[in-house]
């Protein structure tokens, strides 16, 4: 049975997406994000673009509202359909930017986005966090952190793009507690961005457990759910591979829960724990394969909550 809409703040009110200009494959974030595949995609912009135009099709057909700004040629940013990783919006009129591990993503920072902002948004604070990138610390927005809202808990695994002090100054600035974990792969490299390992919503998380490296960070972790009233649902190594950790409960107008993911995602969940989380809301899912070919991120990604 579908859960009552939600009106705590936590939930996201509007999305900003920055539509692709530039798209493709990123050298520099290669590095550490073992989610690219440098696959040979013919138009890899024009397809990324259609995949974008139809994601937002979908989310606008079920009234959840939509804010997007085009991004622009120059300087060319191949990552810029992923907002979330440098701008993060909170309750208040608070707007924070963060730090970026490679050089070509910290572009995005672009004065068109911001003006865009300012056009639906009073930002009421601007917390700048980008100073850390000269002592090469670095905390991607909402990648490198699952937020709880409701409970101001900040959860993240450690990684070359999570730093634990710029964690800290977020969590002193934001009122947020901090959570902080190792998680690796099967292959034994550490998850660049805790939000395809991990999805939070009112009323569960999903995760995968098997990634968290020690028994008692698993410990905290569930006891925290647990304090905190979430039911948990695992997902497993080979879901975390195909983005099924890469997951956005937002809120349309009218203040009905949905559960935002790409086709991928959706397929590889199963149909056992689709059915179990459609209990909680609507799931929408979308095609995303290029995007997430070469750009190694997934749904969640691209959203950017914002809170009026």
């Amino acid at each position: 049975m579908q859960q009552p809409p939600s009106t705590h703040p936590r939930t996201p009110m509007a999305i900003l997406m920055i539509e692709p200009v530039s798209f493709g494959f990123n050298e520099e974030t290669a590095a550490n994000n073992f989610f690219q595949r440098d696959h040979i995609i013919a138009s890899p912009q024009e397809k990324a673009l259609e995949e974008f135009n139809a994601f937002v099709r979908l989310l606008r057909a079920h009234d959840i509202e939509i804010h997007t700004v085009q991004d622009t040629p120059y300087p060319p940013t191949p990552d810029a359909v992923f907002p979330n990783n440098w701008i993060s919006f909170h309750e208040g009129g608070r707007m924070v930017l963060y730090p970026m591990y490679a050089k070509n993503r910290r572009t995005e920072r672009k004065h068109s986005v911001l003006n865009a902002v300012d056009k639906f948004m009073e930002v009421q604070e601007q917390i700048d966090l980008t100073h850390f990138e000269d002592a090469g610390k670095y905390l991607e927005g909402t990648g490198s952190m699952v937020l709880d809202r409701e409970n101001k808990v900040a959860y993240a695994c450690l990684s070359e793009r999570t730093d634990p002090d710029v964690m800290e100054t977020f969590c002193l600035k934001m009122g947020y507690r901090p959570v902080l974990f190792d998680a690796a792969d099967r292959q034994g490299n550490n998850i660049y961005h805790t939000n395809v390992m991990m999805c939070m919503a009112d009323q569960y998380v999903v995760i995968c457990m098997d990634a968290v490296q020690e028994a008692a960070s698993k410990q905290q972790l569930l006891g925290l759910f647990e304090e905190q009233g979430k039911e948990v649902f695992t997902i497993n190594f080979e879901q975390m591979e195909h983005f099924c950790g890469n997951l956005l409960q937002v809120t349309n107008i009218h203040g009905k829960r949905f559960l935002v993911m790409s086709d991928q995602a959706f397929d590889h969940l199963g149909p056992s724990l689709v059915q179990a989380l459609s209990r909680f809301n609507t799931i929408l899912h979308s095609n995303l394969q290029t995007i997430e070919t070469l750009g190694g991120g997934s749904a969640r990604c691209m959203l950017a909550e914002i809170y009026f």
